[in-house]
């Protein structure tokens, strides 16, 4: 379909593309079998002026906005949904920075990650803290002109290779959700370090770590806004990233149909090619038309973003669960199409499978999507 993009944004799409297709794609499996961070592709990325797209234009960036960040992170997903989401989570971690940031904090941060010189990450879930998110339990407690955290993260995209990190503790027990507040804290500082790196099913050269507090001193500077906006500051960025993992699986699903219809016209059975099938065919047509629809709610809901409306969380909620439900049924079938050989790993697509599975978990399962569409519904029903 036509979506009316702008010639810059026409570019940037081709552009992605062909690093997609030139630069990830041959490389993606290796990627996928050794776990490796792939600063390569990074550094590619970087040099192509890719990581400030969606940083305002002060601070190093082209003021692109979020449906930019999303043309690109769908265009990397067609080729590798993990080597696009060590991207696309630099962009979750400066989301709370360019929404909360003062002055001096913006320009002290901003310029390198726009330059991706560094990624960022945002650390928000602990082992008893994921869909409950106001059940976490690091601290930050005030000494003077520092904050002292205490605590572990875990499931953090970018763990272990991002430099700065925007990182949510409680700052008063007493007041539970209220009483979190937001930080960024810089790799290297006394008393932050790494846990395990996890062993994924899928996004495998992502790198997930723990992050671990250990009387970690960080200056009262960096606190974004002030006490007590920890969980807005989540809420807000999450409005803004949300269309973002929507974007990523509905590159992924695009990929996988790719792959589908390539070796639908190339199998051949009974004499034909199986492409000839009907029950092919309607699987294929199914599969196009689930990811166009998908495609259309994203690109909307990032114009919307880009636009300055405000009360985006149900629709970042819709965009997010509607494109991961969408990539997991579309990489499925193409399983499916591909028969024995898509079970296979000789075959890629059974890694777009794998891949697919995550966007329907992180930044709030599709569980929890469901429950702020409804909750919003029902708050705007009784206006």
């Amino acid at each position: 379909m036509e979506y009316l993009l702008s010639d810059e944004q026409k570019m940037l799409q081709e552009l992605s593309r062909k690093i997609a297709e030139e630069r990830i794609r041959p490389v993606a499996a290796k990627y996928d079998a050794n776990e490796e961070f792939p600063w390569e592709i990074m550094n590619i990325l970087a040099q192509s002026d890719l990581f400030g797209i969606f940083i305002p234009q002060e601070y190093g960036g082209t003021s692109g906005g979020v449906l930019d960040l999303c043309i690109v992170t769908e265009e990397l997903s067609r080729a590798c949904g993990g080597i696009a989401v060590c991207y696309a989570a630099s962009a979750l971690g400066t989301f709370p920075i360019i929404l909360f940031g003062n002055e001096q904090q913006k320009r002290r941060y901003l310029p390198d990650l726009a330059a991706g010189k560094k990624l960022a990450a945002f650390g928000l879930t602990e082992p008893e803290a994921g869909s409950d998110a106001s059940a976490i339990k690091t601290t930050a407690r005030r000494e003077s002109n520092y904050y002292v955290l205490n605590g572990t993260k875990h499931f953090i995209t970018n763990g272990g290779e991002a430099d700065i990190y925007v990182i949510v503790a409680i700052t008063d027990k007493t007041k539970g959700a209220r009483g979190a507040s937001a930080f960024i804290v810089e790799k290297g500082t006394r008393g932050f370090s790494f846990g395990k790196k996890e062993d994924k099913l899928g996004i495998r050269a992502s790198s997930t770590r723990e992050l671990i507090f250990d009387e970690c001193r960080v200056p009262a500077e960096n606190m974004l806004s002030k006490e007590g906006m920890g969980f807005i500051i989540t809420m807000k960025t999450f409005d803004m990233s949300r269309p973002g993992v929507a974007a990523q699986a509905v590159g992924i699903a695009q990929g996988a149909l790719d792959l589908a219809i390539k070796y639908a016209k190339e199998r051949q059975q009974f004499g034909k090619s199986i492409s000839s099938f009907q029950g092919i065919q309607w699987m294929l047509a199914d599969m196009a038309t689930q990811i166009e629809a998908a495609r259309s709610l994203v690109y909307s809901v990032a114009r919307m973003i880009d636009a300055g409306y405000k009360d985006v969380a149900k629709d970042s909620a819709m965009a997010k669960l509607f494109a991961s439900d969408t990539a997991m049924r579309v990489t499925i079938d193409a399983v499916q199409i591909f028969g024995g050989y898509g079970y296979m790993r000789d075959y890629p697509i059974e890694k777009y499978m794998r891949d697919a599975k995550i966007t329907q978990i992180y930044e709030g399962t599709n569980q929890i999507q469901r429950n702020i569409i409804a909750l919003q519904l029902i708050k705007e029903m009784v206006k």
